[in-house]
């Protein structure tokens, strides 16, 4: 058994480029947002696509109608999906998070899968959500190809988990650009392989470079 998943994350809204905390915000894909999904559908008009899957945020709902156009089908919603939500932070700028609560985000920064901020989610609470219905797609779908859509941080989450990555590092270590297209093939519910990760090729000519938003560790000086 092989099972292809097209994990996508979902194009851009008017958020996507500002230094805040924005998961469990349900806003609108912006024009640009809109753009990159329809490129995306092109690019992928003509694979064997047989189901759509997407978070019931207005973003990756957008996002999954415009890819699944070209195939005539409508998205089936998986509340697990939904992109982590970072509780009394939601809609702050990092620099507001930081002045505000330096304690809570210093441990944040630390370790964002078992810490969570007041009212917020850890990591680990969004792979136990996000999983389950990854392990149903994959199990329902044997030898068939899916087109998942969710959230920069459900994904990197679910990436981690599948290829054995320590999940401390997912916000410093794996990236998902607006309406990039990963790959990953299923030998089984369990057993995967990446195929294909972060590729924008559908809007850009090269990879976008690396930035610090919500995060220093990229930028950080290395200690002499």
């Amino acid at each position: 058994m092989t099972t292809r998943v097209y994990l996508i994350r979902h194009g851009a809204t008017s958020l996507s480029s500002e230094d805040r905390f924005s998961g469990g915000t349900d806003v609108d894909l912006s024009d640009e947002g809109r753009w990159q999904a329809g490129c995306l559908a092109k690019r992928l008009a003509d694979d064997p696509i047989v189901a759509f899957y997407c978070s019931p945020m207005r973003r990756t709902v957008e996002t999954a109608s415009i890819v699944a156009e070209p195939f005539r089908m409508k998205p089936e919603f998986r509340d697990g999906l939904r992109e982590i939500h970072h509780g009394r932070w939601e809609t702050m700028r990092r620099s507001e998070v930081e002045t505000q609560f330096p304690e809570e985000y210093a441990d944040w920064q630390e370790d964002p899968f078992t810490f969570s901020p007041q009212g917020g989610e850890s990591g680990l609470m969004v792979m136990a959500r996000a999983l389950p219905v990854i392990r149903e797609i994959v199990t329902r779908h044997a030898n068939q190809t899916v087109a998942v859509v969710s959230h920069k941080a459900t994904i990197r989450l679910i990436l981690s988990s599948l290829l054995g990555f320590d999940a401390r590092g997912y916000r410093d270590r794996l990236d998902q650009s607006p309406a990039c297209l990963n790959i990953v093939d299923f030998k089984d519910p369990v057993r995967a392989r990446l195929m294909l990760f972060n590729d924008v090729s559908h809007y850009v000519d090269q990879p976008p470079y690396a930035s610090n938003r919500l995060s220093k560790w990229f930028d950080a000086q290395t200690p002499s």
